[in-house]
């Protein structure tokens, strides 16, 4: 990889004074992650449950998988969020507020039809997840844009408690609400604190980031750049085995005979963990050790997660502390490893077309897991839990080796000072 990456021209923020002070720009970018998370676990994480209770069948809550598909496409109108100002004295700002309204309008809507009523909400829930996927382009721009070198470790950390607070909200709160007072007031609720976080889109502070006659936002300019392809493989390469333990986690853990109330809090306590803890310890190491030593770090340590689980499916190690203590760690370093990924993506990121690049790099990781979770259940019934971990453990072990080989070479990433 060529030293392109490493002397690239800095960004806003990145020498002398940032154009947003760094506390403000936190608090900002805390209220615009979260804005994201809470209707994005609202949908994932509380309504298919309550679905399932009102007696909607698994084969159309399985449908529900089609929300997913405007954040893995989303990379496919990036460069109109970059090129096209809404609002003539707002540009990313003015797409933050114009879809964060519409998704608390979207949200509203929910309380006018039935958790039974699959078509109307697959139709809604559609329109949330491309407003949101929207909103997200432009978050993450704003992002790269103003924050300086030594603050995108925290800037991503704070997106990884913005989802932390997001899954006890969207998730966790809905459903305590739906239980006591039911659906209407649970959509209410969750519509009216989704409107909170706008106050984000007002504090914003953006400078004039499309030049007259300057580059045109495309994909093509993301492809004709080298080191955006060479990061776009380790994306692609870093997280290709995570999928395949994380979609088999819980039926592994049912299997074994764990509770399923047990499942959830540990599945739901570690995200929440994870999301707070696992972002902040992310970007300290980041300082200390630089993106390539904290990706190698995280990456071995998945690797003994993944191969504890294949020794537990093996019965070679037994007992129950072991099978949950992977189980959380793995969630934990999950966290870290988002955070580590989306300040190396930020890095190679374009300052003329930042989240284009950025959602490029980020849709692309994001499309391995998902292919990982696809074909995990499949690995499992043909081979069994502790074949697919075992392979897990080798596929993770050689993703780390070949990161780091790539980071190396191209010194692609430089420890954030």
């Amino acid at each position: 990889m060529s030293g392109e990456l490493a002397e690239a021209r800095p960004l806003p923020g990145e020498a002398g004074t940032p154009p947003i002070g760094r506390l403000r720009l936190f608090i900002v970018l805390a209220g615009l992650y979260l804005a994201q998370s809470i209707p994005s676990y609202l949908l994932v994480a509380a309504i298919p449950p309550i679905m399932r209770e009102q007696g909607v069948s698994r084969t159309a809550i399985g449908l529900l998988s089609v929300l997913m598909l405007p954040l893995v496409l989303k990379f496919l109108w990036a460069s109109r969020v970059d090129r096209l100002r809404p609002i003539a004295r707002a540009h990313r700002a003015g797409w933050i507020l114009i879809t964060q309204t519409g998704t608390v309008f979207a949200i509203g809507l929910l309380a006018f039809i039935e958790p039974t009523d699959t078509g109307a909400f697959l139709a809604i829930g559609f329109v949330i997840s491309l407003l949101v996927s929207t909103q997200d382009i432009a978050t993450d721009g704003y992002a790269t844009r103003q924050l300086a070198v030594r603050d995108r470790p925290f800037g991503n950390a704070i997106q990884g408690g913005a989802v932390a607070f997001g899954v006890v909200i969207g998730g966790t709160l809905s459903l305590v609400i739906y239980h006591h007072l039911g659906w209407r007031p649970m959509i209410w609720t969750m519509s009216a604190l989704s409107l909170l976080p706008l106050a984000a889109a007002f504090a914003m502070r953006e400078s004039d980031d499309v030049a007259p006659g300057g580059p045109r936002p495309s994909l093509k300019a993301f492809w004709a750049r080298p080191e955006a392809r060479e990061i776009l493989i380790v994306a692609l390469v870093y997280r290709a085995s995570e999928g395949f333990v994380k979609a088999m986690e819980g039926p592994y853990l049912v299997d074994r005979g764990v509770p399923l109330d047990i499942v959830g809090y540990l599945s739901g306590g570690a995200a929440a963990t994870a999301g707070l803890v696992g972002s902040g310890l992310a970007a300290v190491l980041l300082l200390r050790l630089g993106t390539p030593g904290v990706l190698t770090l995280l990456g071995g340590l998945r690797t003994v997660c993944f191969a504890l689980f294949a020794l537990h499916a093996f019965d070679l190690v037994t007992g129950w502390p072991t099978l949950f203590g992977a189980a959380a760690f793995q969630t934990l370093i999950r966290y870290m490893e988002i955070v580590a990924l989306y300040s190396l993506f930020m890095a190679v990121a374009s300052k003329d077309q930042p989240g284009t690049d950025f959602t490029v790099l980020a849709c692309a990781q994001l499309v391995v897991y998902l292919v990982g979770s696809s074909l995990a259940g499949i690995i499992a019934d043909r081979i069994g839990y502790g074949a697919l971990f075992a392979l897990s453990a080798a596929l993770s072990l050689a993703a780390v080796l070949f990161t780091r080989r790539q980071l190396d070479a191209g010194q692609a990433a430089r420890p954030a000072s």
